[in-house]
């Protein structure tokens, strides 16, 4: 009988904490979903924890249920960090084949990386988060993807090095810490959602993905199969229901009632009068138009902003794989059409993979992309050995020059 592997993923978002526990048998391609709970987030502020014994406590609260309904244990956990502290910087590191017979060995491999690393002027108080592999270079000749058993005098490598703000990936890993759960990863929101919605061939061919959360979006692009570049806007889904409130001067809680029940991107034809009973007060009567105009003028500045960042890229080579929507703010109608339109691009929203049960709601992205990524370095053995995020410097080394070796 097949053994089943069980993983979970912790997604600490600006609107909600999701919690998912999933297994998967080692011939199965699909995970089954043993958990999936979420609590509205209290101590978030655009993707940054503010409040640490607050979230720890929600967290606590959803391990609690999903010890119950798993009848299991919960020890360890995937988590993401998203915000706007999130940097992205290339590197070079560059030293001396060491064997006489100009083999490159593993060694080899490791040094160069650690080089890479240690050449990087990242800014005050960040420290590396991931490290996405771009090529090695031997003897002058790029382009290569493994340089391990190879011949050359030189190796050099050029990385991309995800960094975050110390302070707020602190606050971050000290809340789930306080629940009493181990902290295995931690992995930037769009790279797990990425995991989730984008094949191997999106990411070979060149495509964009753009996550938009409550807080934040982010955008991440991906070519040749790799990781070329992450930025985060500090606009997201909340924003728009903020503008729904003053727009139409309700509260905050109808607003949304009002954007997840009415709201679409682009207004529908004729002019329409709608009406929404608020309990102790008037009807709240609008056009459906005016509601229309607001959501599109904020969802219109977060492309405004991808597209800033995708200009640069079009110049190189065009992106043959459009843009990928994702996260629960793409839940809105004609969202994709105002995409094309704006972003001028091919685009498409996602569809999660390897979860049945979750492959339409996009606001699970997130959480099952940890789970893959989970699922992924445990198969390789990765983690072997590995004491998680609070085990030392030693240990988060380790981690980041295995991300480099296939």
């Amino acid at each position: 009988m097949a053994k089943a592997q069980i993983i979970t993923g912790l997604d600490i978002g600006s609107s909600n904490i999701k919690l998912l526990v999933a297994s998967k048998k080692d011939d199965d391609s699909d995970f089954e979903v043993l958990f999936q709970g979420e609590e509205p987030s209290l101590g978030i502020r655009r993707g940054v924890v503010i409040d640490t014994e607050r979230v720890s406590r929600l967290i606590q609260i959803l391990v609690d249920k999903a010890r119950s309904e798993v009848g299991q244990k919960i020890n360890s956990v995937f988590i993401n960090i998203g915000g706007s502290h999130l940097s992205c910087t290339h590197s070079r590191g560059m030293v001396a084949v060491s064997r006489a017979d100009r083999n490159i060995s593993r060694e080899d491999v490791e040094r160069v990386l650690q080089e890479a690393v240690k050449a990087v002027a990242l800014p005050s108080n960040n420290e590396p988060l991931e490290t996405v592999p771009k090529e090695f270079i031997v003897d002058g000749i790029g382009e290569i993807k493994s340089a391990e058993g190879l011949q050359g005098s030189r190796l050099e490598t050029e990385v991309l090095i995800l960094s975050s703000f110390v302070p707020y990936k602190n606050n971050l890993v000290q809340a789930v810490l306080d629940a009493n759960l181990q902290v295995l990863d931690v992995i930037p929101s769009s790279i797990a959602a990425a995991s989730a919605v984008l094949s191997q061939r999106q990411k070979e061919i060149g495509t964009a993905l753009l996550d938009i959360g409550a807080g934040t979006s982010q955008l991440a692009v991906f070519r040749e199969g790799d990781l070329a570049d992450l930025a985060v806007f500090p606009i997201g889904s909340a924003n728009i229901t903020s503008d729904i409130a003053v727009g139409l001067r309700t509260d905050i809680d109808t607003a949304e009632t009002i954007k997840l029940k009415l709201g679409s991107c682009l207004s529908k034809g004729k002019e329409k009068k709608e009406k929404i009973n608020i309990e102790g007060e008037e009807p709240l009567v609008f056009s459906h138009k005016a509601l229309s105009n607001i959501i599109e003028a904020r969802v219109s500045e977060i492309f405004g902003e991808a597209q800033k960042e995708l200009r640069k890229f079009s110049k190189q080579e065009p992106l043959t794989g459009g843009v990928v929507l994702t996260g629960g703010g793409t839940k809105l109608p004609k969202i994709v059409e105002l995409a094309r339109k704006e972003l001028k691009l091919p685009c498409r929203l996602g569809k999660i993979s390897s979860f049945p049960e979750l492959e339409e709601d996009l606001s699970y992205a997130t959480v099952c992309g940890l789970i893959l990524r989970g699922a992924n370095l445990e198969e390789s053995g990765s983690w072997q050995g590995f004491e998680g995020v609070s085990g030392g410097i030693g240990s988060k080394l380790k981690k980041a020059i295995k991300n480099f070796i296939p």
